[in-house]
């Protein structure tokens, strides 16, 4: 087969360790690495001793992150590459021999690299990420309040829209801190809730264990620290995104897509999906992705 690259470099890689192959015209060299921080310069001193002008390595879990930091700041072409590509290709591929046939899948231009974007969005699609999840966690949070209501028959839910709402909030804390007048706590009813008094009566008259208040005060105390983190992560990623405010307006400006959704996407597509043909079609299957999930409103 034709070469296609005189100097390659393939990479196993795992938890602890990594296994490099370069392969040249002169031959093979084959080393292996720990993944701290000191051993992994000692790899990338390593293959620009050797003159290699592109890596390549499995997209397995994480682990390859580090390493693409550092390669391209060194400014060393690199592939992540799907692993289930190269299995699907012949070859007799053993756990000892793995960085040796990447290499010469490599060199051959045999291997077909998934998109990495740069640092910048990298970075800002870990935050997004991690405030989606943060997101969910108090969905559940809610969740989980409004099972301890029912296991009190507490049916507050029955009556207003937002069982997380301002009136909502001042009549579970009342409970948390031991009120049991049903009377007291539909006072704490606001603007049009007030005209539900007497079905608030009704629907805060139940039978709140001890364990029950605990619970409540607990998971109030949660949902209050996930908002806070929340409102951190939102004015970073305001802040990152700053330069591309007219893409995220664009976007929000689409039914069922909030800014969040809109930002969401931004992450995780770039602003320039034609310039990215490698990922083309893995960027249209997310962003398709995510228009669903904007038009069935778990994001706004």
């Amino acid at each position: 087969m034709e070469v296609v690259i005189e100097r390659a470099c393939g990479m196993d890689i795992h938890k602890d360790n990594i296994t490099a192959c370069i392969l040249t015209s002169k031959g093979k060299e084959i080393q292996t690495f720990s993944t701290k921080t000191v051993h992994l310069l000692q790899l990338i001193d390593w293959i620009k001793q050797h003159e290699c002008t592109h890596v390549a390595m499995e997209s397995t879990g994480v682990f390859w992150k580090p390493i693409v930091n550092l390669l391209e700041a060194e400014g060393i072409g690199f592939l992540v590459v799907n692993a289930q590509h190269m299995k699907a290709l012949p070859g007799r591929k053993t756990d000892v021999k793995d960085s040796e046939w990447i290499a010469k899948l490599l060199r051959h231009g045999l291997l077909k690299a998934s998109f990495i974007p740069n640092r910048n969005q990298r970075e800002l699609r870990e935050l997004v990420r991690y405030r989606r999840s943060i997101i969910e966690e108090r969905s559940r949070q809610h969740n989980r309040i409004q099972k301890v209501l029912e296991g009190a028959n507490i049916k507050l839910g029955s009556v207003v829209s937002d069982i997380m709402g301002v009136s909502s909030k001042h009549m579970l804390r009342a409970i948390a801190d031991g009120e049991d007048d049903p009377e007291k706590l539909a006072n704490f009813a606001q603007r049009t809730l007030k005209r539900k008094k007497s079905d608030l009566e009704l629907a805060l008259q139940g039978y709140v264990n001890p364990h029950q208040r605990l619970m409540i005060k607990i998971i109030l105390t949660h949902i209050d620290f996930l908002n806070e983190q929340i409102e951190v992560l939102d004015q970073e990623v305001a802040t990152r995104v700053e330069s591309f405010h007219d893409d995220v307006e664009r976007l929000d400006s689409i039914p069922g897509i909030a800014t969040r959704m809109a930002e969401q996407i931004l992450a995780e597509i770039g602003t320039n999906i034609g310039g990215n043909r490698n990922g083309y079609r893995e960027t249209v299957s997310q962003c398709s992705a995510f228009m669903l999930m904007g038009w069935i409103g778990t994001w706004t």
